[in-house]
């Protein structure tokens, strides 16, 4: 059984093949005359063999549309058998109405009838036992749910409140009281009968009734040689390290994932959810949107990037001969489930200390006068082109805080986690209403509403406006230069 990014390549390279297949047998002659002959509405068909450049075209056309639409199936996700057969075959429907789609507007490479139809038909029995095949599945109908904490208190009540079988629990090897405010380290290594007697004011790892799999860093590796589908967090503290590594960890094999209704504020909880436990929306938007979405993004990226270059020089330039100090200024950001990454600007302020606390441009008297004029026209922004063209930022999302400012909004505005479900922008529904970190509340219900209502038409209307408000503000700047 292949995991991670093995079970992609692979996932994806067989997918590739059996298209290559597949559309081989359905351009064959052979196959040709027998499904023009005896199938009924395609008999009135001519035989048509492709070959050369349409042949070329046909089979490139066919692996962007099948594979784009298998997206979903590359995630080493651990579903049932009919599941898996199900979804592979109406992803399969989606690549070949998207060819059919071509073939209707009479495109000159457009597949013929009868070989777009016989190709659909093989890949939907060949490519079900393909990904059936390269993953092993649970062999029973019940739910493999796991617990993973640090919280013995939680991990003895929280089966005690659900009704789906436990197949065990990962946490550290000793637990420490509830009243000590710092977890045992875990290293995922059991430690030794002696030195578990010599830590008298801890409480061993074991809980009745269930099995202790391993340590939190056995988690990837858990969630994949035991097929989880469901993961219950019981940490004591909703921390960047543990509490959202673990659902980065979910969220990477889409294993599903429930918190204790106490740190519902800390995540996004899927809408409806009642009881004990609260589902986690991991994954808000549909797979399709974050392809287009990163599409989006690198397009974005690259073009600013290249119709930047004389600015960008021009701007470097005025830097050196208005203040003494680096052009450019990096600093560590949040990213996705609490990650961190360095976000390079120009520089607009005077190098020395800086105050994690949020203050307005007005307030601030380190900001030099060519700083003054970047922040006005948000130029000093352009280097995080850079950011989005590989991955860290997107064009479109909550805005990225500084990791010290991080701990100041959270105090403020006690769901602010639930930002680091999605990847920050370069701006935002935030943004362009003007709410700023001065604001976190304010700022917080933007992003959320992003969040919720996030789709690629509404991230084109939100960089049309902030294009245009960057537009108006370097127009009013240079009139009252002049």
């Amino acid at each position: 059984m292949v995991t991670g990014w093995q079970y992609r390549m692979v996932s994806a390279f067989g997918a590739i093949l059996a298209v290559f297949g597949a559309l081989s047998v359905a351009n064959h002659p052979v196959a040709q005359s027998l499904f023009t002959t005896h199938v009924p509405l395609f008999n009135r068909l001519e035989v048509t063999v492709l070959g050369g450049d349409s042949l070329v075209w046909a089979l490139t056309l066919t692996v962007l549309a099948i594979t784009t639409s298998l997206f979903p199936l590359y995630r080493p996700q651990p579903r049932r058998v009919l599941d898996t057969v199900f979804l592979t075959q109406k992803r399969v429907l989606v690549g070949g109405l998207a060819l059919a789609t071509l073939g209707y507007f009479k495109w000159s490479y457009r597949l013929p009838r009868a070989t777009l139809v016989m190709t659909v038909g093989v890949l939907g029995l060949i490519l079900p036992a393909w990904f059936v095949w390269i993953r092993r599945r649970p062999t029973d109908d019940s739910d493999r749910l796991l617990l993973v904490g640090d919280d013995p208190e939680q991990l003895a009540q929280i089966p005690t409140t659900i009704s789906m079988p436990i197949l065990g629990y990962l946490c550290p090897s000793v637990l420490s009281p509830r009243d000590n405010a710092e977890p045992a380290a875990d290293g995922g290594l059991s430690i030794s009968a002696t030195a578990s007697s010599e830590l008298e004011s801890d409480s061993t790892a074991e809980q009745p009734g269930l099995e202790r799999i391993g340590g939190l860093s056995r988690l990837e590796t858990v969630l994949v040689e035991y097929d989880i589908d469901t993961v219950v967090l019981a940490f004591r503290h909703a921390d960047r390290a543990e509490f959202f590594g673990a659902l980065d960890a979910c969220h990477a094999h889409g294993v599903d994932a429930k918190v204790h209704r106490e740190y519902a504020d800390c995540v996004l909880a899927a809408e409806g959810t009642v009881g004990t436990l609260v589902d986690v929306d991991i994954e808000p938007w549909d797979p399709l949107d974050h392809l287009f979405k990163r599409v989006f993004d690198i397009a974005f990226a690259l073009t600013g990037l290249v119709l930047a270059v004389p600015l960008v020089t021009g701007i470097a330039v005025v830097i050196k001969l208005d203040s003494p100090g680096p052009v450019l200024y990096s600093q560590d950001r949040t990213a996705g489930f609490g990650d961190t990454f360095s976000v390079y600007k120009f520089r607009t302020m005077i190098p020395k200390g800086e105050s994690a606390a949020p203050a307005s441009d007005s307030e601030n008297d380190r900001i030099t006068r060519v700083g003054c004029l970047l922040r006005k026209t948000h130029l000093d922004e352009l280097p995080q082109l850079w950011s989005i063209l590989i991955g860290d930022m997107s064009v479109v999302g909550p805005r990225a805080a500084w990791t010290e400012e991080e701990v100041l909004l959270e105090a403020d505005a006690p769901a602010w986690r639930k930002r680091w479900f999605v990847k920050p922008g370069l701006t935002g529904l935030a943004q362009i209403n003007d709410a700023k970190s001065t604001d976190p509340r304010l700022k917080l219900r933007y992003d959320l509403a992003y969040i919720r209502r996030q789709s690629f038409w509404m991230d084109v209307k939100i960089v049309i406006r902030q294009v245009w408000t960057v537009l108006t503000d370097l127009w009013i700047t240079l009139r009252r230069g002049n």
